[in-house]
């Protein structure tokens, strides 16, 4: 996509990366998780919560955001990998979200491809994330990009009900590397 600039989260960019990634929860997971929480979520609430993790972060999570004509339209955040909240030095793709409008056009492209760089530019051997199971878009979106489901899976719960998630990884050295 042309025009299009992958740069670091600023406190700045938190209200916009707070509507895409609302946003895109409406979006991609309608049909998927209750509509209720679903229709619970807001931006100013989420904007304050990644205004916080910017400001209290330990600097281990790394926030991205793209970028097209000065405007923000995608947001990705990796970091360690948590396992069951402890950390296992593996790396972890957080999230990825694109605005709604902006889907189809590379920005989660340009986004995958620069956490994946950095991961594997510091020297981690996979990159792992988490997938709604049910979600194919987003599972054919990973697996293009070299993403493969591992065999873990476990249950996220939204409005107390079970939603399924696989876990998939990446060679990020080495000959899985692209």
């Amino acid at each position: 996509m042309s025009g299009l600039r992958v740069r670091e989260m600023t406190l700045d960019d938190c209200p916009r990366v707070a509507e895409i990634r609302v946003r895109g929860w409406q979006s991609a997971y309608k049909g998927l998780i209750p509509q209720s929480y679903l229709d619970g979520l807001s931006v100013a609430e989420d904007a304050a919560r990644r205004r916080r993790t910017l400001e209290e972060g330990d600097g281990s999570a790394v926030n991205l955001v793209a970028e097209r004509a000065g405007a923000v339209v995608g947001w990705a955040c990796h970091g360690p990998h948590r396992d069951s909240e402890v950390r296992s030095g593996e790396v972890e793709l957080y999230a990825i979200y694109v605005h709604p409008d902006m889907q189809g056009q590379g920005v989660g492209q340009a986004l995958l491809r620069e956490s994946v760089g950095r991961c594997a530019a510091a020297g981690h051997e996979r990159m792992l994330l988490w997938v709604l199971k049910e979600n194919s878009p987003a599972r054919r979106f990973y697996e293009r990009a070299g993403f493969r489901p591992d065999g873990a899976e476990e249950p996220f719960e939204a409005a107390g009900v079970a939603v399924p998630e696989v876990r998939y990884a990446r060679v990020l050295t080495g000959a899985g590397q692209d």
